[in-house]
């Protein structure tokens, strides 16, 4: 079977698929790959455009006919995404409320995590990759940035004001926090065919898990110019247990995440989370 995949231009979701990629992860189905942004491919889902794709797990609660897998999940284990604003600026968590924050798409987790946190915001959505540099300029007060900006932001440029995976961490009693999944269309897939694919998936992030070196070489080509040191930082951070199964914890961590939003009227009904 041939099908449509959706993933990003990033290292971590690079390493996840390094198994199927190389094909050391045998499979029946012909994949073509797709590689966008996270925010096009939260809108690419929408309309059905790709049979497997990564989503924000804030994306899934707009989607209809679509089952999460089980694994590729990014979850943080008490880190998340990161408010920066100017070396001076004095911002304080309570203030941001004020200000006028660049954010990376509306349907990103990132987005709404701030949301949970802090109230609404004046957003100015761009590019995840044009936010340090927006910030930097006084384009925006501040710029709430995901992916290995987490890690690399220059810290004589820059301040963390909130962090994210911090905040939920503490709220949420220890639950992971909940960025990043993999979701597959019921209307273009059976849920054999789903099942099926999601067990090759799996395999596919052991593979990269089991041969993390030769994996994190395939994901350099999508490290933005980091060193190797950094991109394998980044990767162990978010490709974890919670990677190859995200369980229990995984799950109820985005319940939560559905049910604080509803709370407080972000989104408008239950979501109930299917897994396979």
């Amino acid at each position: 079977m041939e099908i449509t995949l959706g993933h990003t231009p990033d290292a971590d979701d690079a390493f996840m698929f390094y198994g199927i990629v190389s094909g050391k992860v045998r499979s029946g189905f012909a994949v073509k790959h797709v590689i966008q942004d996270i925010e096009t491919l939260n809108c690419r889902a929408l309309k059905h455009e790709l049979d497997v794709t990564a989503v924000s797990a804030h994306a899934y609660a707009y989607l209809k006919d679509y089952v999460m897998l089980k694994s590729g999940g990014s979850f943080g284990l008490n880190y998340g995404p990161i408010v920066i604003v100017k070396n001076g600026s004095r911002m304080t968590p309570e203030q941001l409320q004020k200000c006028t924050i660049a954010i990376p798409g509306k349907m990103t987790s990132a987005n709404l995590l701030l949301k949970l946190a802090i109230g609404e915001f004046k957003e100015k959505e761009m590019s995840f990759e044009a936010i340090t540099d927006a910030v930097a300029a006084g384009k925006v007060d501040a710029g709430l940035v995901i992916h290995e900006a987490q890690i690399t932001y220059d810290k004589a440029k820059f301040a963390s004001v909130l962090d994210l995976g911090t905040w939920w961490s503490d709220t949420m009693a220890g639950l992971p926090v909940p960025l990043g999944i993999n979701v597959a269309s019921t209307l273009t897939m059976s849920r054999k065919q789903i099942g099926e694919f999601s067990d090759v998936f799996t395999r596919s992030v052991k593979y990269g898990l089991d041969n993390a070196d030769a994996a994190v070489g395939y994901a350099m080509q999508y490290g933005r110019g980091q060193p190797k040191a950094i991109i394998t930082k980044f990767v162990k951070m978010y490709v974890n247990e919670l990677t190859l199964d995200m369980g229990r914890d995984g799950k109820r961590a985005i319940q939560k995440m559905f049910e604080m939003a509803k709370e407080k009227k972000i989104i408008d009904a239950d979501v109930a989370v299917e897994v396979i």
